[in-house]
């Protein structure tokens, strides 16, 4: 057989990869996560976004489960004052109406959503940004972690006390649960969810109107009763007015852990249904209400059946709620009695184990912002081919199994670390509203209402964030309790842990940050001296020829450092190549993924670039065509689109360009996506050549 022929035979398109089948690992992927979107469904968008209803249910979870431990810890600082719970339930339901009306007028400013990180870095600049975002991103998986913890707390005490070494292992295998969940996509994960939130909401009204309707026949002697408990306090030489404000502000401040998750939603403006605005005002509009009411109640529930808790008890408040009440209407040895209390545990559980859910829908939304603004790495902003935000959620996982491993699921510790950084971003963002209000001030009619609302809300943010700072980081070391080391509190140092892994991430922004503005740097300067390169004669306009050698290049955005690419390419053998071929991978990523007229402008965009170096080509005088594949995962496209060429241009050689570092970092390859790297040894085991060609960057 004839040399040329044997070649022919060896290079045939058939592989062993090819020949098997999908492998195990990728059914097993298809199983566990389903199957890849197709871009080019027109309903897509519609199939991935979230009406009102079921993004409260995503989302306000997280809020509304606030009210299993947020009042819980209320309580545990009122002591022998419950009467005091009256002030607090009001405080509490007014601080969630006016967080809650605040983050309604961010979501009209900020329409493509961000939440706290986009406002403080529009409003207040990039840096204080990236302090709010980092801040978010702890929350995150605080929010995943105190979630899965307070669950734990609350289905372990219905069982043996025995069993509850296996409250820690329970609780990490639902974070692996929550994860898989979630890499499906966003609303599967909510729709598995709705029946949990709907019963637990169902059962929490049924115990605040039961235990407000079994005193309504006393409702003179129970105020009463309270007007004489508060006017003892104040009486109180040893107490008085200033100690019973210093009390409800302390356990005011202690409770934050119920106002978290009012953010969620305008952090999550992209899940949301067009027209997104008017969606996200009326999912702000239920979660506010829903807790509010619920958060309120619960408060005075707990004072009307005299509900007591002290920290190291194993039934949680709602537990002991629900028993009680069970007990006063005459159910606590029926069998209904026993069912109803068994249904609202559960449900309780199940629904904290739901709002773990808002951390692994808004963390990786915010690591994808700030991976676009490279103060994250950029590989952050990748969707799957599930378009799910896989490896923010990934991390997002990671990190709470960590912390929770860390913590030992403690929760009172985990609220505690919870709500700093819920309440350094609520400040922010407050601070950024009231500067921008108070620049519309004279121009705007809003401006006024706009101010007094923004006002209110930064001035009760910035008392909580100093109350639960002075009270968790600088009152233990200050005052210590007699014969108490506050570096044995976990209660004490949380606050100081929290701080400290805050700021290290933002140590860590900026060095990524600093990192990316070098090599754009550098590569600009490549930009100028080699996007406006010259040429001489007419252009080359007759096709390639599919019989000649080529030389197929990988670009992506037209620029320097594509040029220098293809002017590698032919140097790299003179007088070779008779064509050029582009290729190009335009990746849908969650900064683009807005919408199929979004899809429609990065393609556009990119066949834009495309003709610029067709063009260029041209003018060169070599024939030239290009190729161009939309997806969510850049090597897999390119791969496909290379055995496409090869089948047309059985003599093309494929050339990509790569950064090249003087000094090779694992830092470097990090924040570096390895592509080229990735589809060369993809098409060398399906018999392609391919050339890396460096370019270098000091």
């Amino acid at each position: 057989m004839p040399l040329d022929d044997l070649a022919t035979t060896i290079g045939a398109d058939t592989t062993v990869s090819e020949l098997d089948g999908p492998t195990l690992p990728t059914r097993i992927k298809t199983l566990l996560i389903g199957k890849p979107r197709d871009l080019k469904d027109t309903s897509l968008f519609h199939h991935v976004t979230l009406i009102a209803f079921l993004a409260w249910v995503g989302l306000g979870a997280d809020g509304l489960s606030s009210s299993c431990y947020g009042p819980q810890e209320i309580f545990l600082y009122l002591r022998d004052r419950p009467h005091l719970a009256v002030f607090l339930s009001l405080l509490t339901i007014i601080t969630v109406i006016v967080i809650s009306n605040c983050y309604s007028h961010i979501i009209e400013e900020f329409p493509s959503g961000g939440g706290g990180y986009l406002v403080a870095s529009k409003l207040l600049g990039r840096r204080v940004g990236v302090v709010s975002g980092c801040a978010l991103l702890v929350d995150y998986v605080l929010t995943i972690t105190v979630s899965i913890a307070a669950a734990g707390d609350a289905l372990f005490g219905l069982v043996d006390p025995r069993l509850h070494t296996l409250k820690l292992p329970a609780e990490l295998v639902a974070i692996l649960l929550l994860i898989v969940l979630n890499l499906r996509g966003i609303k599967e994960s909510v729709k598995v969810l709705l029946p949990i939130f709907l019963t637990f909401l169902v059962c929490h009204i049924v115990l605040i109107l039961g235990s407000i309707g079994l005193h309504l026949g006393e409702t003179g002697a129970k105020v009463a009763e309270i007007g004489g408990e508060i006017s003892k306090d104040l009486n109180d030489a040893n107490f008085g007015l200033w100690g019973m404000i210093a009390l409800i502000l302390r356990a005011y401040s202690m409770g934050a852990g119920t106002y978290t998750g009012i953010e969620a939603v305008s952090n999550s403006m992209p899940v949301m249904r067009e027209p997104r605005v008017a969606t996200a005002k009326r999912t702000m509009l239920y979660m506010g209400l829903s807790l509010a009411l619920t958060a309120g109640g619960l408060i005075i529930a707990y004072m009307l059946l005299d509900i007591r808790f002290v920290e190291g008890d194993i039934k949680t408040m709602n537990t002991k709620l629900a028993e009680v009440f069970v007990r006063n209407i005459g159910l606590a040895d029926h069998k209904m009695g026993l069912i109803f209390i068994a249904v609202t545990v559960i449900s309780e559980g199940a629904l904290l184990f739901a709002a773990a859910q808002a951390g692994f829908i808004d963390g990786p939304r915010v690591l994808a912002n700030m991976a676009h603004d490279s103060w994250m790495p950029h590989w952050f902003a990748n969707l799957s081919e599930r378009l799910a935000t896989h490896n923010g959620i990934l991390l997002m996982g990671c990190s709470a199994v960590a912390a929770l491993v860390l913590t030992h699921g403690e929760t009172t510790l985990l609220v505690v670390m919870y709500s700093i950084n819920v309440f350094l971003t609520f400040s922010l963002s407050m601070l950024g509203m009231l500067r921008h209000w108070w620049r519309l001030r004279g121009r705007n009619p809003l401006a006024n209402r706009r101010l007094a609302v923004f006002g209110l809300g930064a001035a009760m943010c910035l008392c909580i964030l100093g109350l639960v700072v002075y009270e968790k980081c600088i009152h233990p070391f200050v005052h210590p309790e007699p014969g108490v080391n506050p570096w044995t509190q976990s209660t004490s140092y949380g606050g100081l842990v929290t701080i400290a892994v805050t700021s290290a991430l933002v140590l860590i922004c900026f060095m990524i940050h600093r990192h990316y503005r070098g090599v754009v740097a550098r590569l600009k300067r490549l930009d100028d001296t080699l996007s406006g390169l010259p040429s001489y004669g007419n252009p080359e306009l007759a096709p390639p020829d599919h019989s000649q050698p080529a030389a197929a290049i990988l670009v992506g955005g037209y620029g320097g450092l594509g040029v220098h690419t293809m002017l590698n390419a032919i140097r790299f053998a003179p007088g070779h190549f008779k064509s050029v071929i582009f290729l190009s991978s335009a990746v849908v990523d969650s900064g683009n993924f807005k919408g199929a007229d979004a899809v429609d402008a990065l393609q556009h965009h990119c066949e834009e670039a495309l003709g610029k170096y067709v063009d260029l080509a041209n003018r060169l005088g070599m024939p030239s065509t290009s190729y161009l594949s939309i997806g969510t995962d850049a090597v897999e496209e390119l791969e496909r689109m290379c055995l496409e060429i090869h089948r047309q241009f059985p003599k093309a050689i494929f050339f990509a360009g790569q950064l090249i570092f003087q000094r090779d970092t694992f830092v470097q390859r990090l924040l570096h996506n390895q592509t080229a790297q990735s589809l060369q040894r993809r098409l060398q085991w399906s018999g392609l050549p391919m050339v890396i060609l460096p370019t270098r960057v000091r």
